[in-house]
């Protein structure tokens, strides 16, 4: 597995993901935590929100219900994608290289990057696309 970057490898998940658990949803829809992941339910894909404190209230979006952590998922999951400060995502590796299955890629959005993280994934056999949006993405190229 490798750290994606080109054009063809980022279409290539944009295309073959469905599920996507989203670390660090926010309930606020102007912020991109929201908008983002409503954008790609509204595309189809199956967004799971991940939130402790949203979870914990028993909040709901896109007909799901918010989860505190991953270790609560109980359905396979191809993307997680990361809203959280670069420096913060070491946090939720050990959540993540818990997944059963693994996920596909783990995908860190703009301003968000995390090279030591990124290589623990992909030496776990996971991809990782850092500092890119999906939304952005998804609207150039699909």
């Amino acid at each position: 597995m490798t750290l994606l970057s080109e054009k063809a490898d980022v279409l290539r998940v944009l295309e073959d993901s469905r599920v996507v658990a989203v670390i660090g949803f926010h309930r606020d829809p102007g912020k991109p935590a929201h908008y983002v992941p409503e954008y790609l339910d509204r595309q189809g894909y199956t967004v799971i929100p991940v939130n402790p404190a949203l979870a914990t209230r028993g909040e709901s979006f896109f007909g799901r219900a918010a989860a505190s952590t991953l270790a609560e998922l109980t359905e396979s999951v191809d993307v997680v994608e990361v809203f959280r400060r670069s420096d913060k995502v070491h946090e939720h590796l050990a959540d993540i290289l818990a997944m059963q299955p693994l996920p596909k890629v783990v995908w860190m959005q703009q301003g968000i990057r995390n090279d030591e993280v990124a290589a623990r994934l992909v030496e776990a056999g996971i991809d990782v696309v850092q500092d890119r949006c999906m939304l952005a993405d998804h609207r150039t190229w699909m």
